[in-house]
């Protein structure tokens, strides 16, 4: 069966002037035209295409790939508003996205950019946006494990922090406090989780467990020294600003590395640092 909204794994069935028509394993067809060819397609290849609907509501094939599939959450910008909806950049160079009116939770702006969910409209079977994301995301309680890794997607910035969705599937909280370097919205990012509270939200860090992270904190630090003459001026007493600005990590995570690299003889501690 293919799949709307979908990337399909299909074969080559025949060519015609306009494209070729692929195939799945249950014969149904769909076109992928002429202009994402590269001439030398032969009946028996198969490669892996994103489906979705014409403006004709007919299945079509493409080799691009959209920010998101249908069940996915993205940042998108609006391109043209009109009497239906505002229509998205969805990566797609013949397809904008709708977000009906009925699916916006402020009133959408050309030029601005907004969390949406991709599904699939049942009344009309067309993919559509949505900015009402709380109807898309799970209601049952969040089974995680403490430092769990978990997929983010960073959707709103807040007095306390930032807010994301986890997993695609429930809503989280990164605090500004544990942030240690840029985060934007819309970004996705690798987390941890640290929580999940008594009203089912998750609390979660960009931080890898301890231990790795100060691993790969000591191998920075090892690589700066190398390239840096041996030496840096930079020690167990400097100040916590002057260690974030060059390492961009937490004065306690800099001792840590610095007292691991020094138990492995690697380096002498003092007013400045020196490879041993």
């Amino acid at each position: 069966m293919i799949k709307i909204g979908q990337y399909n794994e299909l074969t080559i069935k025949r060519t015609v002037d306009f494209g070729v028509y692929l195939t799945d394993d249950e014969g149904n067809e769909v076109l992928l035209p002429k202009r994402y060819l590269a001439g030398d397609e032969r009946p028996g290849d198969w490669g892996r295409v994103f489906v979705y609907n014409d403006s004709e509501n007919r299945p079509v094939a493409t080799t691009e790939r959209p920010v998101a599939v249908v069940g996915e959450f993205a940042l998108m910008r609006v391109l043209d508003v009109n009497k239906v909806g505002a229509f998205l950049d969805w990566g797609l160079d013949n397809k904008d996205l709708l977000c009906p009116f009925g699916e916006q939770r402020v009133k959408m702006q050309k030029g601005r950019s907004y969390i949406v969910h991709v599904h699939i409209d049942k009344a009309t079977g067309r993919i559509v946006a949505s900015a009402k994301l709380d109807k898309f995301l799970d209601k049952d309680r969040p089974r995680y494990y403490h430092r769990q890794k978990v997929d983010l997607l960073v959707t709103q910035r807040t007095e306390l922090g930032y807010r994301v969705i986890v997993d695609n599937r429930y809503w989280g909280m990164i605090y500004s406090n544990e942030i240690y370097d840029d985060v934007n919205i819309g970004e996705r990012r690798e987390g941890f989780v640290k929580q999940v509270r008594d009203d089912d939200k998750i609390d979660v860090t960009l931080e890898k467990i301890e231990k790795l992270r100060v691993d790969d904190l000591a191998a920075v630090i090892l690589d700066h020294l190398k390239h840096h003459g041996g030496e840096m001026p930079l020690s167990d007493k400097s100040d916590p600003k002057d260690i974030m600005r060059a390492f961009n990590c937490s004065k306690k995570d800099f001792k840590k590395a610095l007292g691991q690299l020094y138990k492995l003889k690697k380096v002498t501690l003092g007013p400045v640092t020196k490879l041993v």
